[in-house]
């Protein structure tokens, strides 16, 4: 609906999609979306919801709020298995923060398992961002599991859960694996550069699976330079870092130590001391202090 808007019409009835094949269409309603959900039989399932790109604003951004509310009741009214699969609505509003006020506002009187913050990581600013994030997690219940909707770079991973989100998901460690990029604690290593023909250390010493027990950065170089294979081997360690940063985190807040982790992640992701401003901003805001 935002990737593909040219070839998806929109109205209240649903989303109407066009085949890029050969050009045949499906109405994809809020009771179609729930009904294929159910038949999947997912732990967590989501509404469908009227999502614009970050960048758009005014009448078309109210109308797609205020539709995503009017979808949800749908879509609750729909669920056949609210016992066994738990329906999340999802936050809507753009960079307005008084529409994303109002939407959180309307979607905590349901009756639901939690929630989910959409409408955010498609380009916009990150100053923008992560102010967006904290209204959204400021008014959803603390009691309940809150999901970020596309955010899978570690920094924001990192910053986001100090700001209260729970749960995330995203392309980029399966697709980053794609282009021959390894995530390690100081950032990526584009393992197709010539600097790493020579080099027979493990992408990462520390991690305990086998992308890195049984094979040398050289040999990922060679693979990912001549190999489809190197993309399987690297989304599996891409994957493995992002599920220790996860775990490391959950660990640190269980021992009430988060802050220090925080500290020790960015002096490992940024060893000369320069944080982005907007990450210094979204946790000073929560107290958590890198300068």
């Amino acid at each position: 609906m935002v990737s593909l808007l040219e070839l998806a019409h929109i109205t209240e009835e649903g989303v109407r999609f066009k085949s890029p094949h050969n050009g045949t269409e499906m109405l994809l309603t809020p009771e179609k979306s729930i009904e294929i959900q159910n038949s999947i039989g997912a732990d967590i399932i989501m509404q469908l919801d009227d999502v614009v790109h970050s960048s758009i604003e005014g009448d078309r951004l109210e109308e797609a709020m205020y539709r995503t509310i009017r979808w949800l009741d749908r879509c609750i009214k729909a669920h056949q298995r609210p016992s066994e699969q738990c329906l999340f609505p999802i936050v809507q509003g753009g960079l307005n923060s008084d529409l994303r006020r109002r939407c959180a506002e309307e979607l905590i009187k349901r009756d639901v398992g939690g929630y989910a913050i959409g409408g955010l990581s498609g380009g916009e600013a990150k100053s923008d961002f992560w102010r967006m994030v904290k209204l959204s997690t400021d008014l959803l219940p603390d009691d309940k599991p809150r999901y970020l909707m596309g955010v899978g770079f570690a920094v924001d991973l990192v910053v986001c859960v100090a700001l209260g989100c729970d749960m995330f998901d995203c392309v980029f460690p399966t697709r980053t694996a794609r282009f021959g990029c390894a995530l390690v604690k100081t950032g990526q290593l584009n393992l197709k550069n010539a600097t790493f023909a020579t080099d027979f250390r493990p992408i990462d010493p520390d991690c305990p699976w086998s992308c890195c027990k049984d094979y040398t950065r050289a040999y990922l170089h060679v693979l990912a330079n001549t190999e489809p294979a190197a993309c399987n081997i690297l989304t599996v360690h891409n994957v493995a870092y992002q599920l220790r940063l996860m775990r490391g985190m959950r660990k640190s807040i269980v021992e009430d130590k988060f802050p220090d982790f925080v500290q020790q992640f960015f002096s490992d992701m940024f060893p000369a001391g320069v944080y982005p401003d907007w990450a210094v901003d979204a946790l000073n805001s929560v107290n958590i202090n890198l300068r």
